[in-house]
């Protein structure tokens, strides 16, 4: 290289070679370490090498730009002259590091460095724009920038919208392990809290959950729409299939989360929907499935979405459906839940008594019943439906229905005067142990309306007969009848060892001292044989435990420190008083929640027979509820002492 510089001593590079981009884009370009040479010239083209003689100066840029590429960047802040003229860095780049200084050749002592370079491409540059070539060469020296900055930006704004999303969906499903609203002790708190989340991108938030709640209803309140015979089959043959109460639930959910996502037309039925209720419940009943376990199951979140819909479609469902979820609600909820609902219930069910069957009838009045729920308006329809179909009732059902009507202590007139008037002969009543026989199945149809028979098993004439006592109507005819029949239960054995038994004889010894008591003139009571055994199975301990609950104990402290002869837990022929002055034959009762009915705080029916008895029996009653431990206790003792 040197002999080649001595050969041209008075010029410091060959002269330098003008390109066109329209050729450089065509000739395939190979970098070595002091420039570009080109090989491998098309045709139509001369082949020019342009190389770079100094040592220490910078190759000159040249862009390759693939042929095939044909894209285009729009927004370009670049001004590509500057580029080109190589007063910009494309780039954005940081300068490179220095290099150790190196000496100079002494041949380019005397120029201008690359000032050569410089000239070359402005003398370019004004050659392109005459040719009208500038859009092109801007579009092939601007360099797309890498946008890092506005990426990671954009990386942080896709962050805090899922982060959005997650808290609008924690609002919507209520979620309690992302948010325990219902633990925070500061009311305040969580409506402030609630009030800044709904007002998130302009309230954005709280609209959408708004829209979509109304959505969801607006779908499954679609009763009365069209329907699709089929799925609704095939989703009634999947709740009956499920063999337990949370296989049901699960295919119950499933399907409403179907339609909350758009499925149409829903097969939630108002069948469908009765259903899955009584089959959790009657699976439930499978299992004797605990108290606590049933509470616990109920308030599941599917299980609360269920209820609600029932409750929606009440009033589309059949007197059967009706008769379903009342009973289903029964059993699952007891009488610690479904308070609203059961209100519900009693509402529609009073439009639609005149529907009812039997069945029907006893189940919506032992549901009810069971609950401790008091519906008079719907009882009193109820006890004069049950009297005009008083043919078609079963044992069981008859049964049913007057021991829920002497439960809630409502009354039951019309049913007792159809009772009389229908079963006028002994002969209509038998006894036997198995009472799924239907005694009128010899009958023919014109007989048995005529004179239908009744054949009671042990547990329905205890219950009918506890009922009567209730009611207070032991001279009826009806009774008299069913009394002599289960007289004739003397012969047969009462086992100590069964609850059903210690049931059934607490019950016949109640209803026998009160028609010693307030009926002897009927002479109905038990003979003594068979007394002294249902008396003595009664006082088993196996199921007689006595439970004293604190607030009768805090009753008795107080009556202890007026200094009166209380005694407490005096028993009264079979009635035990929670405390009594004997010598002024004072009693004092202190009633629980158990003896009220949940919603109306009326007294239940076998509060009201024991305050009959015992008023009967000579004793003047005074009773103290726990809704009144408010008041002072002294304002009662006050009428107690001058007693």
């Amino acid at each position: 290289m040197e002999g080649l510089l001595n050969t041209f001593p008075n010029q410091t590079c060959f002269k330098p070679f003008i390109f066109y981009p329209k050729i450089v884009h065509k000739l395939p370009m190979l970098k070595l370490r002091t420039g570009f040479f080109t090989r491998k010239p098309e045709l139509g083209f001369v082949r020019r090498n342009c190389i770079n003689l100094g040592r220490d100066s910078h190759a000159i840029s040249s862009v390759s730009v693939d042929g095939g590429d044909e894209e285009k960047e729009k927004e370009s802040s670049m001004d590509w002259e500057l580029e080109f003229l190589g007063e910009l860095d494309p780039l954005d780049v940081k300068p490179p590091k220095k290099k150790k200084k190196q000496i100079k050749s002494r041949l380019l002592a005397d120029t201008d460095g690359m000032d050569w370079c410089v000239r070359a491409r402005k003398v370019a540059l004004r050659s392109i724009e005459a040719r009208g070539l500038s859009h092109k060469m801007e579009d092939l020296v601007a360099v797309k920038k890498k946008k890092k900055k506005k990426k990671k930006k954009l990386v942080n704004n896709e962050k805090i919208d899922r982060k959005l999303k997650e808290v609008e969906e924690d609002l919507d499903s209520d979620s309690e392990d992302d948010f325990e609203l219902q633990d925070m002790e500061n009311l305040d708190d969580i409506d402030d809290l609630k009030r800044k989340v709904s007002m998130m991108a302009g309230g954005m938030f709280e609209e959408k959950k708004e829209k979509a709640m109304e959505e969801l209803v607006q779908r499954l309140s679609q009763f009365s729409g069209p329907t699709d015979r089929r799925k609704e089959i095939n989703l009634n043959k999947a709740i009956i299939e499920a063999q337990t109460a949370e296989e049901v639930l699960e295919v119950t959910a499933d399907t409403i989360m179907a339609v909350g996502k758009g499925l149409s037309p829903s097969p939630l039925s108002p069948f469908n929907i009765a259903t899955a209720l009584h089959r959790i419940a009657k699976n439930m009943e499978k299992v004797s499935m605990t108290e606590t376990r049933r509470l616990a199951f109920a308030r599941q979140r599917e299980m609360s979405m269920l209820v609600g819909i029932a409750m929606t479609a009440l009033p589309e469902c059949s007197a059967q459906g009706i008769s379903n979820i009342s009973w289903a609600l029964s059993k699952i909820g007891g009488e610690l839940l479904y308070l609203s609902e059961m209100d519900r219930v009693a509402e529609v069910a009073l439009t639609k008594v005149s529907e009812f069957n039997s069945q029907n009838v006893a189940n919506v009045a032992g549901a009810f019943a069971s609950m401790q729920h008091s519906a008079s308006d719907l009882f009193s329809e109820l006890s004069k439906r049950a009297s005009d179909i008083i043919h078609t009732f079963q044992e069981q059902e008859l049964a049913q229905v007057l021991w829920a009507f002497a439960s809630l202590h409502e009354p039951v007139d019309p049913l007792l005067e159809s009772l009389d008037d229908v079963f006028k002969n002994a002969s209509q009543f038998k006894f036997c142990e198995d009472s799924s026989l239907d005694s009128n199945k010899a009958l023919d149809s014109d007989q048995a309306l005529r004179s239908p028979v009744l054949n009671f098993n042990r547990d329905q004439l205890g219950n009918i007969a506890w009922s009567y006592a209730v009611f207070g109507q032991m001279e009826r005819n009806f009774f008299s009848h069913l009394w002599r029949t289960l007289s004739h239960f003397e012969e047969q054995r009462i086992s100590e060892q069964y609850r059903e038994d210690i049931m059934f004889a607490s019950q016949v010894h109640l209803v026998n001292q009160c028609l010693k008591l307030e009926y002897s003139h009927l002479q109905l009571s038990l003979r003594s044989a068979l007394e002294d055994k249902i008396s003595h199975a009664r006082k088993t301990k196996r199921f007689n435990t006595k439970t004293t609950s604190s607030f009768q104990k805090e009753v008795a402290r107080l009556l202890v420190s007026t200094g009166l002869d209380w005694v407490l837990e005096y028993v009264v022929d079979g009635y035990t008083l929670d405390a009594v002055l004997v010598d002024k034959k004072v009693a004092l009762e202190i009633d629980g929640p158990t003896h009220f009915s949940r919603n109306t705080g009326a007294p239940l029916g076998h509060t009201m027979l024991k305050r009959r008895y015992i008023t009967a029996a000579g004793w003047k009653v005074y009773s103290l509820s726990n809704q009144e431990m408010e008041q002072p206790l002294i304002s009662n003792q006050d009428d107690l002492w001058c007693a």
